[in-house]
């Protein structure tokens, strides 16, 4: 756990895992547990808004790649705290001023800019908003993912929400390793961390919808609405780019785990109507097989 290093090791452990820029400040250097990681969390339709503090101790905060500061509805009436990662943003990366204004947005609401007008003496940001158009829904694609390693987990959190997927599910497989669903990353809810990541970078307030920890049977008990696809190496007759998609219908694309689907696994899709399809010879990383199948299905659907 992360909170069991020194401080500079978290701050750099912290970064490999997520491949982010990375700033850690702690004010005790004697204390091996003062690397603390605030975290502003938000999420979509399964899960509630929530504070999220990733290790125990008396500093802050981590600095994400943000392309457009996010704000949940009930924080705009409020001063947002000098502690908070996005207010340093705001100050330290951004550079604003007092007077200066900022791209902004309400988590799957409108987007729209905000104005610094004034810093308060304990350091909180007072803020207005003026708020424009909501960006376009996110695309009718649904992934279905068997539970991979925590790392790989994570880049697929981040991509698929900037590459604007609908809904992400994580399930346990036959061939999967059980202890991934144990992960911190999950546990601690670091995930929806990444989803934020991933619309900030993609300019959007809308999140995907995520759930985690059924196994795939159970996921499918009620078969998705729509053109359902599996990628699969072994069965598949035809490439996923030659794939039919009706007009205005939602897809899902499921991505087996790092080991693939077995015999029984491919019996269940195949009586859940679903159509193998193959992303070519080359056989790809989880993360890489999703954004690749993402990709070619946005360009399928029309989506730019």
């Amino acid at each position: 756990m992360l909170h069991d290093l020194k401080p500079q090791v978290a701050a750099v452990k912290l970064q490999e895992l997520r491949h982010e820029p990375l700033i850690l400040d702690y004010h005790d250097p004697a204390d091996a547990r003062g690397a603390s990681l605030h975290a502003w969390c938000c999420v979509g339709h399964f899960h509630t808004f929530s504070h999220s503090v990733w290790a125990q101790g008396s500093a802050s905060c981590a600095c994400l790649n943000l392309n457009i500061i996010l704000f949940h509805p009930a924080e705009v009436e409020l001063p947002l705290s000098g502690n908070d990662f996005r207010a340093r943003h705001i100050l330290t990366v951004l550079k604003r001023g007092v007077g200066d204004g900022f791209d902004a947005g309400l988590v799957n609401g409108p987007r729209g800019k905000a104005t610094l007008s004034a810093v308060g003496t304990d350091g909180a940001l007072h803020l207005t908003f003026a708020w424009g158009a909501p960006p376009a829904p996110l695309a009718p694609i649904h992934l279905l993912v068997g539970l991979p390693r925590p790392q790989t987990a994570r880049d697929i959190l981040r991509e698929g929400a900037a590459l604007g997927v609908s809904a992400m599910e994580f399930v346990r497989t036959e061939r999967g390793e059980s202890s991934y669903a144990q992960s911190s990353l999950w546990s601690s809810r670091e995930w929806e961390i990444l989803l934020l990541a991933g619309a900030a970078q993609a300019f959007c307030t809308r999140l995907p919808e995520v759930r985690h920890g059924r196994t795939l049977a159970e996921a499918l008990a009620a078969p998705p609405s729509g053109v359902r696809l599996a990628l699969d190496n072994y069965e598949a007759a035809q490439p996923l780019s030659r794939a039919e998609l009706p007009a205005g219908d939602a897809v899902t694309i499921a991505i087996g785990s790092e080991r693939g689907w077995t015999a029984a696994e491919r019996d269940l899709l195949l009586r859940r109507g679903f159509l193998f399809v193959h992303l070519g010879e080359r056989v790809l990383r989880t993360e890489t097989a999703c954004i690749a199948a993402i990709s070619l299905l946005r360009a399928k659907l029309g989506l730019s």
